[in-house]
């Protein structure tokens, strides 16, 4: 039985990597930081800002202090909404998804992004409200590979619904191998999706789907 479902962000309910990448670049290359989008693809997807920017400096052998990531961590964050402000498409059929569970089942959003990157787009696929929790990247220590954001997911569910929510039963929506990860060692199953990565990069998924167009909460409820 299912008893939970949990987004992803990035790269499930909009594709903003390409504006991401645009967004780091607007901070990096001002340092000769800068670097090429397959190698944003290869090295930094998945990762958190705060992580993100960590292994810029890490790659290229210099330190990063505590203050200047958080001036790097703001700006990019002011860059991205601007970015962001003409607006984002959602992928196929998820918007359609995450209404058909809101108010059915136990639903939250677990991403790498920062909150403040998440809400505007929310509003524009006219999906405030429709989450009873969100867990984002400034409410954790450590990003995807780690449990924890999937883990305080979970707490918060159970804490909103008392008795209703069992990690084994409940899913995580995914599309990278970070996130699955993620997922996985917080007890959850996993439908990910070939949004970022080929399916074969994709193991550990209960489930491997092309794109949730067509997918609805019954058949989720199939898959757990």
């Amino acid at each position: 039985m299912l008893t939970a479902v949990i987004f992803d962000f990035d790269g499930i309910i909009v594709d903003t990597e390409p504006l991401h990448y645009k967004a780091f670049q607007e901070m990096l290359v001002p340092l000769d930081l800068g670097y090429s989008w397959q190698e944003y693809l290869d090295r930094y997807l998945g990762f958190d800002d705060r992580d993100a920017f960590r292994e810029s400096f890490r790659a290229a052998g210099r330190p990063l202090a505590d203050a200047e990531l958080r001036t790097l961590m703001e700006g990019k964050a002011e860059a991205f909404l601007r970015i962001v402000a003409g607006g984002v498409p959602p992928y196929p059929g998820v918007v359609e998804l995450i209404r058909s569970i809101s108010g059915n089942l136990p639903l939250a959003l677990c991403s790498g992004a920062l909150a403040s990157d998440i809400e505007p787009i929310l509003v524009q696929l006219g999906l405030t409200g429709a989450f009873d929790t969100m867990v984002t990247a400034d409410q954790v220590a450590a990003s995807k590979p780690d449990p924890e954001s999937y883990r305080l997911a979970l707490t918060r569910l159970k804490e909103i619904h008392p008795g209703k929510v069992d990690p084994a039963h409940a899913l995580a929506i995914e599309d990278t191998p970070a996130g699955i990860a993620s997922a996985t060692g917080a007890g959850m199953k996993v439908l990910a999706v070939t949004n970022s990565y080929p399916g074969e990069r994709l193991t550990g998924a209960l489930k491997v789907v092309e794109s949730l167009s067509g997918v609805d909460l019954e058949a989720l409820r199939l898959l757990v």
